[in-house]
């Protein structure tokens, strides 16, 4: 286990009823989910962008629309749905689609999960913590929507080994860890066990409690 803090902090969320908003970041296979489910286990409410993408593909026919028209039928399954493994295959091999994705996608993803936070301000016994898993966080300028900023980083060989996706260029285009841990809140290399993990999620979540 390898846990870190940042030296560089965010701004405080104002003392009100709003949940303060957590991101969390890094790489492919750094760990990210398993982070964002350690968060669920100690009580904060919990999103993923790439659950917001999954809705979006079943449910936003102008998002559907928009793909089949620019990457062909292909990409429908037999059972009606968007392929994410065919849209991956045309898109990554191809900058300009990926930008076109991104443009497509980003905006939206990034509504849903502002939506998602006011919904949870207005109940009345909010939660104290909302957690986004944000992948491009940095590369998108996201940082600015978050009170905090989590990275997860972990090396090389251990991302190899709990990722399937082959090399294909995306790790190329991401901010460098190394800029990504100077920028953040809490920063945390991922070699260990879950628990392990868990115990640093622990750790963020007591500070953060503690903050006036």
């Amino acid at each position: 286990m390898s846990p870190s803090l940042a030296t560089t902090s965010a701004a405080a969320a104002s003392k009100s009823a709003r949940p303060l908003a957590v991101a969390i970041t890094g790489g492919i296979g750094a760990g990210k989910s398993a982070a964002l489910a350690a968060f669920a286990r100690h009580g904060a409410a919990t999103v993923s962008s790439d659950e917001i993408v999954h809705e979006l593909l079943r449910e936003d026919d102008e998002v559907r629309g928009a793909l089949v028209e620019r990457l062909g039928t292909g990409i429908v399954a037999d059972d009606g749905e968007i392929d994410r493994s065919a849209v991956a295959e045309l898109v990554f091999a191809d900058r300009a689609q990926l930008t076109w994705l991104e443009e497509l996608l980003h905006p939206r993803v990034t509504r849903e999960y502002l939506l998602w936070r006011e919904r949870l301000a207005e109940c009345a016994d909010p939660p104290a913590l909302c957690v986004t898993e944000v992948p491009l966080l940095y590369e998108v300028g996201g940082e600015a929507r978050f009170d905090v900023v989590v990275v997860v980083t972990a090396p090389p060989e251990e991302r190899a080994a709990r990722t399937s996706v082959a090399a294909d260029g995306r790790e190329t285009r991401l901010l460098p860890d190394e800029e990504k841990v100077r920028r953040a809140d809490f920063a945390y290399v991922n070699d260990g066990s879950l628990d392990e993990l868990d115990g640093f999620v622990a750790t963020v979540v007591d500070q953060l409690s503690r903050r006036p």
